[in-house]
């Protein structure tokens, strides 16, 4: 999402970030594979994993679950439901891919992270066209 707001200018105007459900891989940089994939495409990935806590809630005004088990580990951080029209599934946005969920690259080959990669291009694409059409009314 970060690529896709500078290549149109528009990195100040949001604040993007990153975090995990669980706290296996807190501190690392992105995964290596994920990382080439990323350069591939052209992208950049900066930043170290964190986990996400309850205070991102208040931080960010949209909160996106890459799977069903994020979404559902987000919300239970929610318990009196306060944050839960924020919490959306990042696939939602997409508009080539017919994905419900991103699937995990993890213990998979390198075709899984080039996958992952083109299909968070699209969803953060149509993310993108969303907070523009947001932003003009």
């Amino acid at each position: 999402m970060v690529h896709l707001l500078q290549e149109a200018g528009l990195e100040s105007q949001f604040e993007c970030d990153s975090a995990g459900t669980t706290g296996h891989h807190v501190g690392s940089p992105p995964d290596r594979r994920m990382q080439a994939s990323a350069q591939a495409a052209g992208i950049t990935l900066r930043g170290r994993s964190r986990k996400f806590v309850v205070a991102d809630f208040e931080r960010f005004d949209r909160i996106l679950a890459m799977d069903r088990d994020n979404y559902e580990d987000m919300l239970a951080l929610d318990p009196a439901g306060r944050y839960a029209h924020k919490v959306k599934m990042i696939c939602d946005y997409c508009t080539e891919h017919t994905d419900k969920e991103v699937p995990d690259p993890y213990y998979g080959g390198d075709a899984g992270f080039r996958y992952v990669i083109a299909l968070l291009k699209d969803a953060c694409s149509g993310l993108l066209e969303t907070l523009r059409v947001e932003s003009s009314r």
